[in-house]
């Protein structure tokens, strides 16, 4: 019912000759793939254009990693949903880890994000995740509950439908760590459940939640064939074409 969904989150990696590169090989390599799942890259927003270029007519999907929640106005060095849609974007990465932690982003400011990205027709990819010592404390899901419920606020059921929400345990980003699949799988449950009783059981059924944490070749597997798990959301490993191929042929 649900495809796979499998995003790389580029971060602040790859200059422009680096990224022409790597997409030549991703978009080369994903026409000897035999799957459904959705690929999708988000490079940083000064490859964004020239990436926009090289995925025409290919089967992947480009996405940015930011995007300020206003239209337009005096705020230096952002960039707003209605720029990304103009180069080609069609997703966009919202309240990541590391914009909620060393950015200091709000639930707020994400829901008023999600919300302007949803009004340009972009699809947010929207993370949440806990914090080692949110989930050694005991207060893992209340945490992911309060994420969901603001970062989703006075959002429909029908602007549901146009978002992927990204698990991403803080503990196991660039750690290489990696939650087990069971661990991974409880928690997308929790999350599925969490939509049911905001939305629908329909609305939750339909969700796409990715899994981001330390995603790699050897792995990827086991955790997207969990049944509440539908792709992932890759960081490092989505750097080098062949590990990032071996993840979308996971997906299957």
């Amino acid at each position: 019912m649900r495809n796979n969904v499998v995003a790389g989150n580029w971060k602040m990696n790859k200059n422009l000759s680096e990224a022409v590169a790597l997409i030549s090989d991703i978009k080369n390599g994903i026409n000897n793939l035999e799957v459904k799942t959705e690929a999708i890259i988000c490079p940083p927003f000064v490859v964004l254009e020239t990436a926009a270029t090289l995925l025409k007519e290919s089967n992947v999907k480009l996405g940015a990693q930011n995007m300020h929640f206003e239209e337009s106005g005096a705020f230096t060095g952002e960039v707003s949903a209605s720029m990304l849609k103009s180069v080609g974007c069609e997703y966009v990465i919202l309240g990541h880890s590391e914009r909620r932690a060393i950015f200091n982003e709000t639930n707020d400011v994400i829901n008023k994000k999600n919300k302007q990205a949803l009004k340009s027709d972009l699809k947010p990819i929207f993370c949440v995740g806990e914090t080692l010592e949110e989930r050694e404390n005991g207060t893992m899901k209340s945490v992911l509950e309060v994420q969901i419920t603001e970062g989703l606020a006075n959002i429909t059921e029908d602007e549901l439908s146009k978002i992927i929400v990204a698990y991403e345990p803080v503990w196991a980003i660039g750690t290489g760590k990696t939650a087990t699949p069971d661990q991974a799988q409880e928690v997308h449950y929790f999350i599925r459940s969490l939509i049911a009783n905001l939305y629908t059981q329909n609305a939750a059924e339909k969700l796409i939640i990715q899994y981001g944490g330390s995603v790699k070749p050897n792995n990827a597997a086991e955790l997207i064939s969990q049944p509440d798990i539908d792709g992932a959301l890759v960081g490092g490993a989505c750097l080098q074409a062949d590990s990032f191929l071996e993840i979308i042929k996971a997906g299957g």
